[in-house]
């Protein structure tokens, strides 16, 4: 039999996946250090003394970068044992690690300048939810900076990624309405993500009572084709979705505008 695909709050703890993503970063393979992180540090608001919780922290690089950025403290939070246990070789006095699934994560309110989120959110079943929570946590003016797979690549179902057609290749953005878990064969084990539209991603961060300050759908250009040739397909369609967003800095009252 099969297994099931594996999610996000057990992905990272599978040994053979873990090894295979090591891998892939360890190559500098991926997505992350040629257009996610540079298009994430653009939209990041400045950080001197700032209160932050990186959702999702990974082996806690970020979380790093944050503290070295000037943020007073950082609460760097991620489900996989596996991944903290990279991230406590790297300790930092502005940095605490701690465990905690995202999907139930709870904080004090007003207790945050700003929550990052590095491409974990399309591991979140209730999106919404989290988005709300969030806000709760942010301090007025504060700032909610995300990334997560664009929506047109996690429409179809499953994720087949690129298709042939006749003698081209082709994205096939399929059941974009139809909202929910996803199945991808990724570094060889079946992973289960959440697709949901733009207007879904950016309804709950407006519902939420927060203001959209900034989109990215980062892109390579030439110098980074010339390097990664394989990166030429992401000019093609949108790999990647940030988001930055504030929550109002005093509540609006009537008549006023």
């Amino acid at each position: 039999m099969t297994a099931g695909p594996l999610a996000g709050r057990d992905l990272y703890d599978d040994p053979d996946f873990f090894g295979r993503y090591q891998s892939l970063r360890a190559a500098r393979a991926g997505l992350n250090d040629e257009l996610e992180q540079p298009a994430l540090a653009r939209l990041l608001p400045p950080l001197r003394g700032a209160r932050v919780i990186d959702l999702g922290c990974g082996d806690g690089a970020l979380a790093r970068r944050l503290a070295d950025a000037g943020a007073q403290r950082v609460l760097a939070v991620d489900c996989s044992k596996r991944m903290l246990t990279l991230a406590a070789r790297h300790p930092h006095p502005r940095v605490r690690y701690q465990w905690g699934d995202l999907e139930t994560l709870s904080q004090p309110a007003a207790s945050a300048d700003c929550v990052v989120s590095s491409l974990a959110l399309h591991y979140v079943r209730d999106y919404r939810g989290l988005v709300g929570r969030v806000a709760r946590w942010l301090r007025p003016g504060g700032r909610f900076v995300f990334s997560m797979e664009h929506p047109v690549c996690t429409a179809a179902s499953p994720m087949t990624g690129w298709l042939t057609a006749g003698s081209a290749t082709v994205w096939p953005v399929d059941d974009y309405a139809e909202e929910g878990g996803r199945d991808q064969q990724w570094l060889g084990r079946g992973v289960l993500k959440y697709h949901r539209r733009l207007a879904t991603v950016i309804g709950a961060i407006l519902d939420a009572g927060l203001a959209v300050t900034g989109l990215d759908e980062p892109w390579p250009g030439d110098e980074a084709v010339a390097r990664r040739p394989d990166l030429a397909q992401h000019r093609r369609r949108p790999p990647l979705l940030l988001v930055a967003a504030s929550k109002p800095a005093r509540p609006s009252r009537a008549g006023e505008g």
